[in-house]
């Protein structure tokens, strides 16, 4: 029986991880990269340099064998430190203990590790080749590289995981009506750095995620391990404040010192960075359907691109490249496995779209109100006593692996009982404990 053949556009993370898990049950896999290889000339990413790695993605890595490779370089962070204006720091821890944590890890090694062990494995890459065009009819790609050279190949099946950019997504909106929807949020971003401390250490706490809310808009740090923190402000496009009034180093100087006056002392750069770096758009793409037969599949944000509001951007796809290694060793044939794969991860790629945009509003604003704080300490009271039925949202979607569909799902029933049960009360102190059990074995089946 001959191997079968699996031709990738994409050697990013999606790209590299579904490489190494095909081609280790025994198919021929090619990727193709625009970029150079990361491995000889840098990585070259033009994105946030560190992620947020949560149980999903972990859980990629574990199959892959490359849990402690990518571990040994992780930075673990807690919960948020919130720092709001005029106010004394607060830690808000994400789960109950150390075991329910995500972790901070860097972009470019990540990418590069998850490479070199799919190219160790027989994945062939071919970088400085870009997608052209593709001919969906005779099973043909052309690719153009920097230096103009051209060439063509054949393919059996092509796989885009090519990123919310996807040339390969282009190329199928020519030929299908996949019903591709953008939701563009009114909000940008623009990254800045806490560079490390003269000693090589942290300037602020390293294990935190943190967050300086402002209501409308926000500035979150995420550790490195070089000391340094990725600091990155998300604004309006448009209005006040807004990216469309930040124009002059002036304008941008006053607008974070009195906005974030505990944090700019820490940026030294930060007019510079502001000026300097691009600022970044911020969309979920959504795609009614994401391949053509058995010819054409799209995963991870060439399918489904999310705001970054979760941090599950990253994990979601490495779930796909899961999933979807699996139906393929299932199905006999690759069109019904692209199938199978489209009607299971559609619907939690829709519903983790939906969550990471809410988690948008509850990280610039929520965090810094009192009600939702209360909200969030009956919340942890409840999971407290009732672990195996009551998990917050959070948790389901970061330290859990249930679909996305099912944490939304029970997010809001938890939600609504949260609301019901502070409705009479305005503290811990005037909840009614047993009405709350009632209504947990009522609605809320054990976790599996």
């Amino acid at each position: 029986m001959s191997k079968r053949e699996y031709t990738l556009i994409g050697a990013g993370l999606a790209g590299s991880l579904l490489a190494l898990l095909l081609v280790r049950r025994g198919a021929s896999v090619r990727v193709f990269e625009r970029r150079p290889d990361p491995r000889s000339v840098g990585y070259l990413g033009g994105r946030s340099i560190n992620l947020a790695l949560a149980e999903r993605g972990l859980h990629g890595l574990r199959v892959a064998g490359l849990e402690r490779t990518v571990m040994d370089q992780a930075i673990m962070m807690r919960g948020r430190m919130v720092h709001e204006l005029g106010e004394a720091e607060r830690f808000m821890r994400y789960g109950k203990d150390d075991s329910e944590v995500i972790w901070s890890v860097n972009r470019g090694r990540l990418n590069t590790s998850v490479l070199q062990a799919a190219a160790d494995s027989g994945a062939q890459f071919h970088f400085d080749s870009a997608l052209e065009s593709v001919d969906f009819e005779h099973r043909e790609l052309c690719f153009g590289s920097s230096d103009g050279v051209h060439c063509r190949a054949q393919f059996d099946c092509v796989i885009g995981t090519d990123g919310a950019g996807s040339a390969l997504r282009a190329a199928m909106l020519k030929v299908a009506d996949l019903g591709e929807h953008i939701e563009w949020l009114g909000h940008s971003y623009k990254e800045l750095e806490i560079p490390a401390a003269p000693n090589g250490g942290f300037l602020i706490e390293p294990n935190a995620l943190h967050i300086w809310p402002r209501g409308g808009y926000m500035l979150i740090a995420l550790p490195n391990i070089d000391g340094s923190f990725t600091v990155t402000l998300f604004l309006a496009n448009e209005g006040q404040p807004s990216f469309a009034e930040l124009k002059s180093v002036d304008g941008v100087r006053e607008f974070l010192a009195r906005e974030f006056p505990s944090a700019v002392p820490l940026m030294p750069a930060h007019q510079q960075d502001f000026m300097r770096n691009p600022t970044g758009a911020l969309a979920n793409l959504r795609l009614d359907q994401w391949h053509i037969d058995g010819r054409a599949l799209l995963i991870g944000d060439a399918a489904h691109a999310i705001v970054p509001f979760h941090g599950q951007g990253m994990n979601c796809a490495f779930e796909d490249c899961i999933e979807l290694d699996r139906l393929l060793a299932e199905h006999s044939d690759v069109e019904s496995a692209f199938a199978e794969f489209h009607v299971r991860r559609k619907p939690n790629a829709d519903a983790i779209a939906d969550m990471a945009t809410e988690n948008y509003v509850e990280m610039r604003d929520s965090v810094a109100n009192d009600r939702f704080v209360l909200l969030k300490q009956l919340e942890r009271s409840l999971a407290g006593l009732h672990p195996e039925r009551f998990v917050p949202r959070y948790s389901l979607v970061m330290f859990h692996r249930i679909g996305y569909a099912e944490a939304q799902r029970r997010g809001r029933v938890q939600w609504q009982m949260l609301e019901d049960l502070l409705s009479t009360a305005t503290d811990l102190a005037g909840i009614d404990y047993a009405e709350a059990e009632r209504r947990i074995h009522s609605e809320l089946l054990p976790l599996l």
